[in-house]
């Protein structure tokens, strides 16, 4: 009979993933500092033994001194850990699998590869929900796309849910800090715990899930842009069941973000007794969703995959996918050497083990029509090519090149333009993400390190561009030359106000052989010019 030692082995997801393995036939080591919940546990179990140990000190003589077959790190936390457990494994010539999901520890398990490899063993960091399981269902949800230009993840917890102390050190790590993010064809660093939303998790039969989430570092991040074709941006964001925790969560994170905190981990100690005190309330109800925007033989389309996890089921999606590996090392079919969990696990090794459980998910895929193409219908088609090329947003693209641009001279504009952080005159490089979300798109312009961004959605038959609490509403004229943008109307917090008191712009675009070319005049009644930029861009 195998033996594994789980680290973290009667923790929240550590017990569980101590009771699919003792079930799938293994002798079970019950891991940790508190022996006694250790035997409490391991006494519960077929072949299960409790065991002492503590992951952050030197475990060779206790690997010496028990042989197992496979070690498995559920205690954590792995954000800024080492790899002396991962190590003390391959020097010991023992299998390795951890649940880490910290970006840094699981990209980084490949600086081991060379020692595992001479060492024959097979060492695995992130099986877990990510990347394991989430890349699982990506690889799925893109085998017939040509191009993925967008991946998309979320995940929200039941309130019901245990939250361990490694847990908590996780979400902490990043609150407010700068995250790392592909997008628009670049990186770029966006705020852990900002970009809130309200997500809605749908699987038929069930009913819906609505959930606020945020931004939260996983290293999907880093893992996705660089495996899967097109090169997509990727965006994970996570969320508790009560919109007003991951509310405090956020304006608290503020204070790290204006460096009045060095890191929110020090509130670690207050965050998982408050979350006890509700951990009653709510619902036993967790959801899971991927998402996916690209080209699919020639048409723009949306697919997404969506788990809903009843009857607090939802934590033990995390401890799969260490179990499905653990059933690959006993019958040896893992390769020796060290590397993250991405692509090794296919949707279908999950299904047997969802099926158990009450564990629903389904596959959406539907067309996507990009703002211009809905907006201008059949007109859209005689434009050029490079403006096509250029509005046919999908998900998130990106484009670089040069522009000029001049100021207004008078104080009025120069106040004016500080505001709406126009950028500085002079030649700059340009860069402009395009970025879609549910039919809204942001752009994102980035005049040499000036940076400034508007919204654009529809409203009947016209464009709205949005600043703010400014909203302005264009006709797209248009022939086989380019396209103009007339303004028709405009609003201040949803109030009209007179055309004549409105900003004067008619921002024209057009194509010189593969460049999409662009002019924006902009100035105000009375104060006069307030900025005018023009130039050339190219897709990446």
């Amino acid at each position: 009979m195998k033996k594994v030692i789980v680290l973290g082995g009667y923790g929240g997801f550590g017990a569980r993933l101590s009771r699919r393995l003792s079930s799938d036939g293994w002798t079970v080591f019950v891991a940790g500092r508190n022996g006694e919940a250790a035997g409490l546990l391991a006494s519960q179990l077929p072949n299960a033994h409790p065991l002492v140990a503590d992951r952050n000190k030197d475990l060779s003589s206790l690997l010496a001194a028990h042989r197992p077959d496979l070690v498995i790190d559920a205690a954590g936390p792995f954000q800024g850990s080492g790899y002396h457990v991962a190590s003390a494994c391959i020097a010991h010539g023992i299998q390795y699998v951890d649940l880490a999901d910290a970006r840094d520890f699981v990209c980084g398990i490949g600086a081991l590869d060379a020692e595992a490899r001479k060492a024959g063993v097979a060492v695995i960091s992130g099986g877990s929900s990510v990347p394991a399981l989430s890349s699982a269902v990506i690889n799925l949800l893109a085998r017939d796309m040509d191009e993925v230009r967008s991946v998309s993840i979320s995940i929200s917890a039941s309130n019901r849910a245990t939250a361990g102390a490694s847990v908590a050190a996780a979400i902490l790590s990043y609150a407010g800090k700068p995250v790392r993010l592909w997008s628009g064809g670049r990186w770029r660093s966006e705020t852990g715990l900002h970009m809130v939303r309200r997500e809605r998790y749908r699987v038929r039969g069930l009913v819906p899930i609505h959930r606020l989430i945020a931004l939260a570092d996983v290293p999907d991040h880093e893992i996705v842009p660089n495996t899967v074709k097109g090169k997509p941006a990727t965006l994970f964001r996570a969320g508790p069941e009560f919109g007003f925790q991951l509310v405090a969560l956020w304006l608290v994170s503020w204070t790290v973000k204006w460096g009045w905190l060095k890191s929110m981990s020090l509130l670690a100690k207050w965050l998982l007794p408050l979350q006890k005190i509700s951990a009653g309330l709510g619902t036993d109800r967790s959801a899971m969703a991927i998402e996916l925007k690209g080209m699919a033989q020639g048409a723009a389309i949306i697919r997404r995959w969506t788990l809903i996890a009843e009857n607090g089921d939802g934590p033990e999606i995390p401890t799969m996918a260490a179990q499905l590996f653990a059933r690959e090392i006993a019958e040896g079919r893992l390769e020796p050497g060290a590397r993250h969990s991405a692509g090794l696990l296919s949707l279908a090794q999950f299904e047997p083990l969802f099926g158990r459980l009450s564990i629903s998910h389904d596959i959406e895929t539907g067309p996507y029509v990009p703002l211009y193409r809905r907006i201008m219908g059949p007109a859209y088609e005689t434009l050029p090519g490079p403006l096509r090329a250029m509005h046919d947003v999908v998900g998130a693209s990106g484009a670089a090149g040069r522009a000029m641009v001049r100021r207004g001279k008078s104080w009025p504009a120069r106040v004016v333009g500080a505001i709406m952080r126009f950028p500085p005159e002079g030649e700059h490089d340009l860069h402009v993400a395009f970025e879609e979300e549910r039919g809204v798109e942001r752009w994102t312009r980035d005049f040499g390190g000036n940076v400034f961004s508007s919204r654009f959605h529809r409203s009947g038959r016209y464009l709205v561009e949005g600043f703010g609490p400014m909203r302005f509403f264009f006709d797209l004229p248009s022939d086989a030359c380019g396209l103009s943008m007339v303004m028709r109307k405009w609003s201040v917090f949803f109030i009209r106000l007179p055309l004549w008191l409105a900003p004067r712009s008619l921002a024209t675009e057009w194509a010189e052989g593969e460049d999409f070319c662009f002019d924006v005049p902009i100035s105000l009644p009375l104060i006069g010019e307030l900025v005018h930029y023009r130039g050339k861009l190219r897709p990446l």
